[in-house]
């Protein structure tokens, strides 16, 4: 019954973050020259702990796939989302020591991590999705310091949106147990 909520739940959360970016972010002319506001790879931080590294790079690249296929982008969406997937387990197993992660919440967020860590796992992530995404995007460096800004201006609106939805849409953080 768990897997079954929890399939349902990120099923939902895959769909409505697609809507949220196509429909609605997508439209948002760029806030100045450098940002473009991202929230969609939100759907591939907030996936449970518990998932398999493997299966977490096959729902990363469909993910990023799907949004692809909705922009006509090929492929611009679906590298970084792979990459940010790749990087997670990692970045969260130094983050966090691994009881905590095995015996605490489902999965990440400011309950079940704390601000600080929360905050450094969504701002690396961020920076690295974003990073290369813009890196794709134009696959030069004539003017670096424009992809920087781009860069860095990009990860700070995602940054606060991330922040925005944490405190808007207090997610439950459910207490994971061994019992049955």
């Amino acid at each position: 019954l768990k897997i079954v909520n929890s399939l349902l739940k990120n099923t939902i959360r895959f769909v409505l973050f697609l809507l949220l970016q196509i429909v609605v972010l997508n439209e948002v002319p760029p806030l100045h020259r450098f940002i473009v506001p991202y929230l969609y790879f939100l759907f591939i931080l907030w996936l449970p702990f518990s998932i398999n590294h493997f299966t977490l790079l096959i729902v990363a690249f469909l993910f990023g796939l799907s949004l692809d296929y909705f922009t006509g982008t090929t492929g611009l969406h679906a590298a970084p989302c792979v990459l940010i997937a790749y990087i997670r387990p990692y970045l969260l197993n130094l983050l966090l020591p691994q009881e905590t992660i095995e015996q605490s919440y489902a999965e990440p967020g400011v309950n079940s991590m704390g601000w600080a860590p929360y905050a450094v796992y969504v701002g690396f992530l961020a920076f690295i999705h974003h990073f290369y995404l813009v890196l794709i995007e134009w696959l030069q460096f004539g003017d670096f310091v424009y992809f920087l800004g781009k860069v860095v201006g990009t990860t700070l609106v995602s940054f606060m949106m991330i922040v925005l939805s944490e405190l808007l849409f207090l997610r439950k953080g459910k207490y994971r147990t061994n019992a049955a």
